[in-house]
């Protein structure tokens, strides 16, 4: 598992310099507007990443917690509500991260 996951890192930043290498063949070098391009995607990306794992885990403990104990569930289910708008707002930070970023190319 944690051979396919170093795998997976070389080529993805293999992936994310070989723009650079062909930019600097002919001289030209870019306008260095690609980094802004780049991190606006990774800030979404990663966003979008980090709270799909982070909703799918609240959402099958929650789950597994009213099985076990149906009478708690409405306890259970306030602190979900409130733990889902609290992953969601990260991957709002991330969007309006990746605006901004957008906005300067």
């Amino acid at each position: 598992m944690i051979r396919k996951f170093g795998k997976v890192v070389l080529w993805s930043l293999f992936l994310i310099a070989l723009p650079m290498v062909a930019g600097a063949e002919d001289g030209s070098g870019g306008d260095g507007k690609w980094g802004y391009a780049l991190g606006a995607g990774l800030a979404i990306g990663l966003a979008g990443l980090g709270c799909g794992i982070g909703q799918g885990l609240t959402a099958g403990n929650t789950t597994a917690g009213i099985a076990r104990n149906p009478g708690a569930s409405g306890t259970m289910f306030t602190s979900f509500i409130l733990g889902m708008v609290l992953i969601e707002s990260i991957a709002i930070y991330g969007l309006v991260i990746a605006f901004m970023l957008q906005g300067k190319i």
